[in-house]
């Protein structure tokens, strides 16, 4: 049972970060109907950015935030000057692999394929109750920033003018454009908004991992994309229960099966969702019509 509850308390925290990061590609699925699959390798160079200002300043939270700014601001350009030229879904899909060649390849040439340590802002080692392992400080701040920031973000799209110019031009661009809604100004928005989430939920996953490499998001892309699936790609309520039960699975499929079977665990999962709720576990009955 006391490793139960650690697995568990563990999972959450995890699922948090894949939540947070699924957000943002339901996101830019939203506003522009594209998987982002470039959404890993610029949350890297965001980090880069991130990391080299912390070892600047000597402070992780100034770091993370020149690391958000980073990525919105990247995201901001790669929508302007690659993605608006994509006419169909399957031409931003290509536009964001090859994205994904060019910044990897980049990062390997400015700064080398060697791991570079990132330590948490806060102890990783957990708390003990009673002589059960629960949760460490690192994991409350990681919880607590995600869903500060999925509130936040819930609070903008619903309590803004901005949110709501930004979901009108997702659902109806032509009538958005005839009340005066600039849908292109929007859609820039909106990608530097998702950009920077993606961004943060790498700075959060950083410190339990290796360290900061050019390929350090590949497997955070991966399961990410599986949770938006499994949540819904309509749904930014889905990320937050996908990511969740997601993480939870995998950290009780590693703490009692091994590390090799988590993968299958994960793929499991979205076969079942695919075949018995292919819309996603909190998409509406019929998905909105591109």
């Amino acid at each position: 049972m006391d490793r139960f509850v650690f697995l568990v308390g563990g999972g959450v925290a995890r699922g948090t970060v894949l939540a947070l990061f699924a957000l943002s590609l339901v996101l830019i699925w939203r506003a522009a109907r594209i998987v982002n699959f470039a959404a890993g390798a610029m949350a890297v160079v965001a980090a880069y950015v991130a990391v080299g200002v912390a070892q600047t300043t000597g402070g992780w939270w100034w770091g993370a935030l020149a690391g958000v700014v980073a990525g919105g601001l990247l995201g901001a350009a790669v929508e302007r000057g690659l993605m608006r030229y994509a006419t169909t879904p399957l031409g931003g899909v290509i536009l964001a692999i090859g994205l994904v060649m060019v910044l990897q390849s980049a990062l390997g040439i400015v700064a080398g394929p060697q791991h570079v340590p990132v330590a948490p802002p806060v102890s990783d080692q957990p708390w003990s109750v009673g002589g059960v392992p629960l949760g460490s400080p690192y994991d409350v701040l990681v919880v607590a920033v995600a869903l500060g920031l999925m509130l936040g973000l819930r609070l903008l799209f619903t309590r803004t003018t901005l949110g709501l110019q930004l979901r009108a031009s997702a659902f109806a661009p032509e009538v958005s454009r005839l009340l005066g809604v600039r849908v292109a100004r929007m859609r820039t928005v909106a990608w530097a908004l998702a950009s920077a989430v993606a961004a943060l939920a790498a700075l959060l996953l950083l410190p339990t991992e290796l360290g900061l490499h050019p390929h350090a998001t590949d497997v955070l892309f991966v399961l990410a994309f599986t949770v938006a699936v499994v949540g819904g790609l309509d749904s930014p309520g889905g990320a937050l229960v996908g990511g969740i039960g997601v993480g939870v699975l995998m950290s009780l499929v590693t703490g009692y099966l091994g590390a090799g079977v988590t993968p299958i665990a994960v793929l499991a999962l979205l076969v079942v969702v695919l075949l018995v709720r292919p819309q996603g576990l909190v998409a509406g009955v019929e998905a909105r019509r591109a």
